[in-house]
């Protein structure tokens, strides 16, 4: 609840310090859809809140490997506290000699083994889900440079205009595309100074223009670097893929619920490599009455188009 205030705060400071303000933070935060901020809390021990069905199952299967981390350490720590209390110097007791004891070894040997494919069954299931694109909606390129990320996208009025008006949607088509803003829509994100970072938790952290990426559909990131590697990173939504120069990793993101989430590049790549930080906002256009008329980001207005196509098939 303390970080529902302080984003309140953060961007009411905005709006008095720069006259810019986005009530698409107020809308989210005072609707009935669960709004949450993806980022690390001081002193906190453990995962942060899933955004991502990828990022539940990393999760889940965390909790599960414990269990077994556990128990072995356990048995571990008791054979040792035995050793060491019954059979030091001063207890002076002759242990037992064992010269073969066939049952004892096929125990120690078939028991890890069944423990190894007890944990590597859903671990082969939760890879390939990481790996698996599933009919994206939506396809956004990112781009990392030395130090900020760039966000690429084709323009939808170029490949459904023909739907828009089908649909007798002609006047929203003018509103939201048209023809000046080019086949692709880019846009670039950098670190905000730390004058506007008026909260600790948000320094080093908050960007200019977020990534703004819709609810419950499924989006293809398409992610490589311009100079040196990079590597773009959400532990929110269970994301984290390298951005190399001269080649395209892909990878699916679907994120849940509405919120914002943070992440920063993962692999040095110089000496700002700690100021280029991600801001991915996760928006429900269809479920909780945002309009685009308080986005003021050309990008976001775009990504309306899908919720359209989406709506209509």
């Amino acid at each position: 609840m303390a970080e529902w205030f302080k984003v309140l705060f953060f961007e009411t400071s905005v709006l008095l310090r720069h006259r810019r303000f986005d009530p698409t933070f107020i809308r989210l935060m005072f609707s009935n859809s669960y709004f949450d901020l993806g980022m690390a809390k001081a002193w906190q021990f453990g995962f942060q809140i899933p955004a991502s069905p990828v990022m539940e199952g990393i999760v889940n299967f965390h909790h599960d490997l414990f269990f077994f981390l556990v128990v072995i350490i356990g048995f571990v720590a008791y054979v040792l506290w035995r050793s060491i209390v019954l059979f030091n110097s001063d207890a002076n007791k002759v242990p037992y000699v064992v010269t073969h004891a066939a049952a004892l070894e096929i125990i120690w040997t078939i028991l890890p083994a069944v423990i190894l494919v007890l944990i590597a069954i859903p671990s082969f299931s939760l890879l390939y889900s990481m790996d698996e694109i599933v009919e994206p909606l939506l396809t956004i390129k990112v781009i990392g440079h030395q130090w900020y990320w760039s966000y690429e996208f084709v323009n939808p009025y170029y490949l459904y205009k023909d739907m828009l008006k089908l649909h007798g949607l002609s006047d929203l088509s003018k509103q939201f595309f048209s023809d000046d803003s080019g086949s692709v829509i880019t846009y670039d994100s950098y670190m905000i100074s730390n004058d506007d970072a008026v909260s600790r938790e948000q320094r080093l952290l908050e960007v200019d223009n977020k990534l703004y990426l819709p609810v419950e559909t499924n989006v293809r990131l398409l992610v490589t670097s311009a100079d040196v590697i990079h590597s773009w990173a959400v532990p929110s939504l269970g994301v984290k893929i390298d951005a190399c120069p001269g080649r395209l990793n892909q990878t699916s993101v679907f994120v849940k619920r509405p919120g914002i989430f943070y992440g920063q590049c993962s692999e040095i790549c110089g000496v700002n490599h700690g100021f280029m930080p991600i801001v991915v906002f996760g928006l429900d256009l269809l479920g909780d009455g945002t309009s685009l008329d308080s986005i003021k980001t050309e990008g976001v207005s775009s990504l309306y188009f899908f919720f359209l196509k989406k709506k209509y098939d």
